[in-house]
């Protein structure tokens, strides 16, 4: 299924942290796949390198796209398991030899073809990664210091990945603009959503840059302060 495919907005993210002046992070942000899920080639401007998160459709588009623009792919990071985020890690990452990177809980929905909902959307497959992560763990990839988040609730072991220094954060499904993802899936848990949000991402700089897994951009600020999901 070939989906849509388009760029959907670029930004630039320049932060100094004390008198060092940070990697420059270029987002590059396209709708992908049947229902519109956000895939972000995230860039470092310097060096070109780069990781993809979250390829949910549109492979060969993709891979046309990171090569048209001279890009090296580090790795793809998927932040959860559902065949909108992960249908196609595996044909991105083995264009070009990288390893897909997703969290180590996350097994359960990724082996499962109803919980990563791939058999509800009338095409049953199962995922696997290649790296599997810890909560907490720091990723070095593009000259990015990538810290992994672990937020259950979406799913059972659904990640966000915060971009240190930049203040750039991908979450996934677990926090839109004004909102928050869905939990009516098999192994879904709002109260396990909500917990993840306040304890894990609302200590993060208020003014972090919220890349969710669908919809528009947000920060971390205006979220605590305006979303009823979360109040």
């Amino acid at each position: 299924m070939a989906g849509c495919f388009h760029i959907w907005n670029q930004i630039w993210i320049r932060r100094k942290h004390g008198e060092k002046q940070m990697v420059d992070l270029r987002i590059e942000e396209y709708n992908v796949g049947d229902i519109g899920t956000n895939c972000y080639f995230i860039v470092n401007a310097d060096t070109k390198e780069m990781v993809l998160i979250d390829p949910g459709g549109n492979g060969e588009d993709l891979i046309r796209r990171i090569k048209e623009r001279g890009l090296n792919l580090q790795a793809v990071l998927l932040t959860h398991g559902h065949y909108d985020h992960a249908h196609h890690a595996r044909m991105v990452a083995d264009a070009f030899g990288v390893p897909v990177y997703a969290s180590e809980k996350e097994k359960v929905t990724m082996h499962d073809i109803q919980k990563n909902v791939s058999a509800m959307f009338g095409n049953p497959e199962t995922y696997d990664a290649d790296v599997y992560t810890k909560d907490g763990e720091v990723l070095n990839l593009a000259g990015f210091t990538i810290k992994v988040i672990s937020t259950p609730g979406h799913t059972e072991g659904g990640c966000c990945y915060y971009f240190d220094g930049n203040k750039v954060l991908a979450s996934g499904d677990t926090l839109f603009c004004g909102s928050v993802g869905r939990t009516d899936f098999k192994g879904g848990s709002m109260s396990d959503l909500v917990r993840s949000v306040k304890e894990k991402l609302f200590i993060l700089p208020n003014d972090t840059a919220v890349l969710p897994g669908h919809e528009a951009r947000t920060t971390i600020g205006y979220e605590k302060q305006y979303n009823m999901y979360l109040a």
